[in-house]
């Protein structure tokens, strides 16, 4: 049961002053029943106007009992179980349950208020709210939950959703909360310490974040199914911000990385590691926030799914002519596009070549195998009517950051191919939830910078040692929107 207690039901301190007025009033009372009898019992008639007094008494009695216990279910009037004009008891099960220590995960009502203030004061409009994650580890004990949501009552805070992970001591508790604008984080912050909470962790959230847990790991599969290189966006949107490196089992050059991890995965406080469905190790970190195992059994799950999928691609493509009149035919590009991009490698220049991999010539085939790998992004391939590859347009994951790559084969450059899929892929970063591209090459590469440039995004340039790196910041009104075939792959 709940630490609660309703002052209706509250048990008031016993005290002698009440004692000594109740036996004052006993006296006063025999005093006049014996005046009253005195004076009626000398009376002709006074035996029976006694008796008939009496009999009046008793059926007015037994009339009370039956009146009081026929309307005793009736429903108290609003405000009457607290002197603020709300019930605390009432309030504490629209706010997730009372006395539900932390034992089931669940989730409250959307719009259900746990704020239950003075009845004067009007319930902020939705103009005047906002959003926040909030993620704090209270004791395993009952009324713990219970008293975390009687402070956010208190500061008017409806909790949206609640989803619990249960620890070895302790139970992680995720809110979704809607509070007033004027409620800074900080001092949020502190009514849940003061309430119990610890190690509490709070950020905006946004109308996405309505969606229970179930509902987002099924789309999330959903669209795993439909592309592998879905997998490490998927991972980071269940997780929330994120850091996933995929480290191959063999390096570019051929040799073992010694990278593995047992088949049920590990889990480290701020650190796990998966065994990649396509060799290799999948590491996620998070350094300010621990993962539950909660948070450990889903991602894990999501990885068998894709593992059990197997390697799998869209297969829209998208039709473009270009200003002279050739056409050509853009579509996502795998690891079965192997044996045409390095032919592509053979006909391009040592100087092409030298921009795009910023290092020796000969080792330019050694990449093909990683960038065409759709766990570590997208590509993109361009190729004419008679199936022959010309230039390839890669979205790469690093980390918590985007890399955007281009090549486009000498006879084919200065046509419009490069810009082309370069929008496409800045698209896709769009859609991804990507909030920045950047981009390595020379300061000599001025195709790779004018097509940077036509984006019309504010970019920002960083030189050193004749290397550029050029970063676009993302905004997703001014990206045009994607071609018709990506959007019958997803």
């Amino acid at each position: 049961m709940t630490d609660a207690t309703s002052t209706k039901t509250a048990r008031r301190p016993h005290h002698w002053r009440r004692d000594v007025t109740e036996l004052a009033a006993l006296f006063t009372a025999v005093a006049v029943a014996d005046a009253l009898a005195n004076l009626i019992g000398h009376q002709p008639d006074g035996p029976f106007l006694l008796v008939a007094s009496a009999v009046v008494l008793a059926v007015t009695a037994g009339f009370h009992t039956w009146w009081a216990r026929r309307h005793s279910h009736a429903p108290p009037p609003a405000g009457a179980g607290r002197p603020d004009g709300g019930d605390t008891e009432a309030s504490l099960h629209a706010a997730g349950g009372i006395g539900t220590g932390t034992g089931t995960e669940g989730s409250a009502p959307a719009g259900t208020s746990v704020a239950e203030g003075p009845a004067s004061a009007p319930a902020p409009s939705a103009e005047d709210t906002v959003l926040w994650r909030m993620r704090t580890t209270v004791r395993d004990a009952p009324g713990s939950l219970a008293a975390l949501c009687g402070a956010l009552a208190r500061h008017r805070v409806d909790i949206l959703t609640l989803q619990t992970h249960p620890l070895s001591r302790g139970t992680v508790d995720e809110f979704l909360l809607r509070a007033s604008a004027r409620l800074p984080a900080r001092q949020l912050s502190r009514a849940v310490s003061a309430a119990g909470g610890s190690s509490t962790w709070i950020e905006r959230a946004d109308a996405h974040d309505l969606v229970d847990a179930p509902t987002r790991v099924l789309g999330l599969a959903t669209r795993t199914a439909l592309d592998a290189a879905e997998l490490p966006l998927a991972l980071r949107q269940l997780l929330g911000r994120c850091t996933i490196h995929s480290l191959p089992a063999v390096s570019v050059t051929g040799r073992a990385t010694g990278e593995s991890a047992p088949v049920e995965g590990v889990l480290e406080e701020t650190v796990m590691r998966l065994r990649d469905p396509s060799g290799g190790v999948l590491t996620i970190e998070r350094p300010h926030l621990p993962f539950t195992p909660t948070e450990f059994a889903r991602v894990r799950a999501l990885v068998e799914f894709d593992a059990r999928l197997g390697p799998r691609v869209p297969r829209g493509k998208d039709v473009l002519t270009l200003p002279e009149g050739n056409e050509i035919t853009v579509r996502r590009a795998d690891r079965d596009d192997l044996p045409a991009a390095r032919a592509m490698h053979g006909r391009c220049s040592e100087q092409t070549l030298r921009l795009r991999y910023h290092g020796p010539v000969r080792d330019a085939d050694r990449y093909l195998d990683h960038l065409l790998s759709p766990r570590f992004g997208r590509t993109l391939a361009a190729q004419t009517a008679s199936g022959r590859l010309v230039a390839l347009g890669h979205l790469l994951w690093d980390g918590d950051e985007t890399e955007v790559a281009l090549l486009v084969e000498d006879d084919w450059q200065r046509r419009g191919i490069g810009s082309e899929l370069l929008g496409r892929l800045v698209a896709l970063a769009v859609e991804a939830g990507c909030e920045s591209v950047y981009a390595v090459t020379r300061a000599s590469n001025t195709g790779m910078v004018a097509a940077m440039r036509a984006l019309s995004l504010p970019l920002d340039y960083q030189i050193e040692e004749g290397t550029l790196v050029v970063t676009a910041r993302l905004d997703a009104a001014a990206v045009r929107s994607l071609p018709p075939y990506e959007q019958a792959g997803r």
